[in-house]
C-alpha cells in the first residue's frame, strides 16, 4: 500500500567513535543506495535519561550530524533531520499515548535494565516509561515498513507493530466500509477481483500467511487503485478495518560490534574507544599503547591471539592473509606486538581519511549543515503532516479540516 521506507534515528552523543561506524552508520550507507531513508537526530529521546542537564545536547546534535555525513550518509540519497524540529512526533506519541496499555511498556526489556545500568539517574519518570511510545511514533509517522536493528531492539519493533495494529482496531472504522472495499474490488477487474477474494477467504477462514503475502503482492502491482482504495482493500484482506498506521519489520542488520582498546565493547565510557575523526597522531599513539597478550612479556616470548585485543581488531580489519601472518609471528615470536599492531594503524587511519575530508567542508562552513537538517525538517514535516491528518480524522479531531 505504501511504499519501502527505511527509518532510523540516533540519540545525540556527541562526537562518534569507530564503534558506531561499524555497528550503525555502515549499514546506513549501504541502505540509502537501495531504499528510501530517513536518519534522524533522537533528541528528545536524550531528555528521557539527561533531563536534568539538557546543557550538551545541541553541541552533541551538531557534532553527530558532521560524524554522519563524515561517514558517508547522503543528503542527496537520505532525508536527514532533528526529531524535535518535527513536532508531529510528539502530537502522534501524545495520542497513541491515550490507548496503550501500561502493561506494554513496563514489559520491554530495556526499561528495567537501564534502570538498573543507571542507578546515579532518577529514571522514574513518565518520559523514560514512555519513550518506547514515542520511538513508535517515530517510525509509524512515516508509514515505514522496515526498521534497521540488531537483536536487542526487536521487542520494540514488535512493540511499534502491536501499538500500529490495536491504531487500527481502534481507528480504522469507516463508514460504509465494506461497500467502498466491495466496490473497489470490482475495480480490480474480473480476474483479478476473483483471485483476492479466493485468497483473502483463504486467510481469513484458514490463517493461511501465504495467502495473504499473494493477495499483498497483487494489491501492490495493480495500477488502477487509487490510493484510498488500495488503503481500504489491504485492510479488507485481514478484517473489517482501513489501515492507517503501517505495522514495521525489523530489518535486522549484519553489523559487527567493534571491540575497543581493551578487547571489551568500544565505548566513550569505558576509556577505550577511537573517534571516528580522531586525529592520526592520536591513533596512531592509542593503537601502538594498547594491551597485548598478558603472555609475551619480552619480544621473544610466544604469544596466542585469541588472548590478545588486537587481534579482535586484526579481525575487522585485516585480510585472511595478514591474519594468517600474525597467528605464525605471534605463536613462534616471529613478529613483535609493535610489529603486529602496524597493519591494524594503516587501515583504521585508511577508513579515516576519507571521514576526515568530507567533515572538513561541514566545519569550514557550518551553514552547508544547517541547510540540510532545515531541508531534512521540511521533507520529513510534510510526510508527518499526511499521516497526522489521517490519524486525526480517524480519531474525530479533524473538524471538517
Amino acid at each position: 500500500m505504501y511504499p519501502d521506507r527505511v527509518v532510523s534515528g540516533m540519540r545525540p552523543t556527541g562526537a562518534l567513535h569507530l564503534g558506531h561506524y561499524h555497528g550503525a552508520l555502515k549499514n546506513w550507507v549501504k541502505l540509502q543506495a537501495e531504499l528510501p531513508c530517513l536518519f534522524f537526530v533522537a533528541d528528545w529521546h536524550a531528555l528521557t535519561t539527561h533531563y536534568d542537564d539538557p546543557s550538551i545536547i545541541e553541541a552533541s546534535t551538531w557534532d553527530m550530524l558532521v560524524d554522519w555525513l563524515a561517514a558517508g550518509v547522503d543528503p542527496s540519497q537520505a532525508t536527514i533531520f532533528i526529531q524535535s524540529r518535527v513536532p508531529e512526533h510528539a502530537e502522534l506519541h501524545l495520542l497513541l499515548s491515550m490507548a496503550t496499555p501500561l502493561g506494554w511498556l513496563e514489559r520491554v526489556p530495556t526499561y528495567k535494565d537501564q534502570q538498573e545500568k543507571l542507578t546515579d539517574k532518577d529514571l522514574a519518570t513518565y518520559g523514560f516509561l514512555g519513550y518506547p511510545l514515542l520511538q513508535a511514533a517515530d517510525v509509524l509517522i512515516y508509514r515505514a515498513n522496515l526498521v534497521p536493528v540488531g537483536d536487542d531492539q526487536v521487542p520494540h519493533v514488535e512493540m511499534m507493530r502491536e501499538v500500529a495494529r490495536r491504531f487500527n482496531h481502534l481507528y480504522g472504522k469507516e463508514k460504509g466500509f465494506e461497500l467502498k472495499a466491495q466496490d473497489a474490488v470490482k475495480k480490480l477487474g474480473s480476474k483479478r477481483a476473483k483471485l483476492y477474494q479466493e485468497l483473502r477467504t483463504q486467510f481469513q477462514e484458514k490463517g493461511d500467511a501465504d495467502a495473504l503475502e499473494q493477495a499483498k503482492a497483487m494489491l501492490d502491482d495493480a495500477q488502477n487503485l487509487s490510493m484510498i482504495d488500495r488503503e481500504r482493500l489491504f485492510g479488507y484482506l485481514e478484517g473489517s478495518r482501513k489501515l492507517i498506521l503501517v505495522e514495521p519489520q525489523a530489518k535486522l542488520t549484519d553489523a559487527s560490534r567493534l571491540p575497543g582498546l581493551d578487547g571489551q565493547k568500544m565505548s566513550k565510557s569505558y576509556g577505550n574507544a577511537i573517534a571516528l575523526r580522531e586525529d592520526k597522531e592520536s591513533v596512531t599513539k592509542k593503537l601502538r599503547t594498547m594491551p597485548t597478550d598478558p603472555a609475551r612479556i619480552r619480544r621473544t616470548d610466544v604469544g596466542d591471539p585469541e588472548r590478545c585485543p588486537v587481534w579482535k581488531l586484526h579481525q575487522v580489519y585485516s585480510s585472511v592473509e595478514v591474519r594468517d601472518w600474525v597467528v605464525q609471528g605471534c605463536k613462534s615470536a616471529g613478529i613483535g606486538c609493535i610489529e603486529c599492531k602496524q597493519p591494524v594503524i594503516d587501515m583504521i587511519l585508511q577508513e579515516q581519511e576519507p571521514m576526515r575530508e568530507r567533515a572538513q567542508i561541514y566545519l569550514d562552513d557550518p551553514s552547508l549543515l544547517r541547510a540540510i537538517v532545515a531541508d531534512g525538517c521540511d521533507k520529513a514535516r510534510k510526510l508527518a503532516h499526511e499521516t497526522m491528518r489521517d490519524v486525526r480524522e480517524a480519531m474525530g479531531l479533524a473538524y471538517g479540516d
